[in-house]
């Protein structure tokens, strides 16, 4: 018999309220004054480096991009980095669609994190009602004015909700003008509209947790903040809301976005944190295309840029500084160090947990290490 597609529409979802939250955000942040967790004297030397770079990309007006995953959310950096922001220090943001599930849990709900193994043997694995909803709703609401995920979905947190255009318009709009670059995203609302119940006007959604949110404070301070999400990678794709467009949509928008600020990046210093293939893989593919068009205007490629990888493996036992090992060495195969050690200037490496390392090099640039 031929194969068919799951009908999401009849999935059963819940409330975040019957759902056993391991983590909480009151449990887990960390306060920027407090004194972050010793590391070694090797890793310190390696932090201390990567605030100078940071501060003369600054004082030049280079981009200091953060790549991060979820778990550096989790671990409670989200004040450590709004200080940063506040600084100067960081010019762009980037994550993976893990990242911003946890974000907006923490900041609305004050909890976050399932137990993925209870919840697929019991078919409630990512089945969250409000998880689903809202983060569907920011990006929606947020294509109507030109705003990816990230800073659709910050603006949602920061703001305590969102305004939405009546089905009435939205259709007139469409049908007024099909070939108008909106269309696609106004329809893709006017249907969301119409299946969930969304109200038209005021859509308000208290963030009792904001302070927990690295993308509403990133949208606070006008630091672009860009999500790089998989289809069907997120539990949002757990619910009858689910929209690949949308989503699709609100990421091609941020991968236009990252690169803007890998072309500024001459001088300048990359954080991969935690990000073991979502950073490496949307930075080479963008880098590539920052060059292809400086070529093409006359332009030199990026350089003299410095990248700082920050993981708990130990790198394979290799010295990433001397370039890549050979194939028939272990540490090759590790695509979070190789991808980045190919992208041109310098690459360190940084054993380390990764709220120590955000947290001491926090200190660092605040001239208190």
């Amino acid at each position: 018999m031929p194969v068919q597609p799951l009908d999401l529409c009849r999935l059963k979802v819940f409330p975040l309220a019957e759902r056993t939250s391991l983590t909480r955000a009151d449990d887990i942040l960390i306060d920027p004054d407090s004194s972050p967790k010793p590391c070694s004297e090797h890793t310190a030397a390696l932090v201390r480096e990567c605030a100078a770079k940071i501060r003369a990309a600054r004082n030049r007006g280079a981009s200091v991009m953060l790549i991060y995953g979820a778990h550096l959310l989790r671990n409670g950096t989200a004040g450590v980095l709004e200080r940063m922001m506040a600084n100067g220090w960081l010019t762009h943001l980037a994550t993976n669609g893990a990242g911003t599930i946890h974000d907006w849990e923490y900041a609305w709900y004050g909890a976050s994190t399932e137990s993925v193994e209870m919840g697929v043997a019991g078919g409630c694995f990512g089945t969250w009602h409000e998880t689903a909803t809202n983060i569907h709703l920011a990006i929606m609401a947020g294509a109507l004015d030109g705003l990816g995920y990230g800073r659709g979905l910050g603006r949602l947190i920061h703001e305590d909700g969102v305004t939405l255009p009546t089905t009435h318009e939205l259709a007139n709009l469409i049908a007024a003008e099909p070939t108008h670059a909106l269309t696609a995203a106004r329809a893709d609302l006017l249907q969301a509209m119409r299946t969930q119940n969304w109200p038209a006007g005021r859509v308000a959604i208290a963030h009792k947790w904001k302070h927990a949110s690295i993308l509403a404070q990133a949208y606070r301070h006008g630091v672009p903040v860009t999500v790089h999400p998989g289809i069907g990678y997120d539990i949002i794709a757990n619910h009858p809301v689910f929209n690949g467009g949308a989503i699709g949509r609100a990421a091609e928008w941020d991968f236009k976005l990252f690169g803007g600020s890998v072309d500024g990046l001459d001088g300048g210093v990359v954080l991969s944190v935690g990000s073991a293939i979502m950073g490496p893989q949307v930075f080479e593919k963008s880098i590539s295309c920052v060059n292809n068009l400086r070529l093409q205007s006359g332009r030199e490629v990026v350089k003299d840029h410095t990248i700082y990888v920050v993981d708990l493996q130990d790198g394979g036992g290799w010295d990433w500084t001397v370039g890549e090992p050979p194939k028939t060495h272990a540490a090759y195969y590790l695509r979070f160090c190789k991808s980045y050690s190919r992208m041109g200037g310098a690459m360190h490496y940084v054993q380390c947990d990764n709220a120590a390392f955000t947290h001491n090099l926090y200190h660092a640039l605040a001239g208190r290490a």
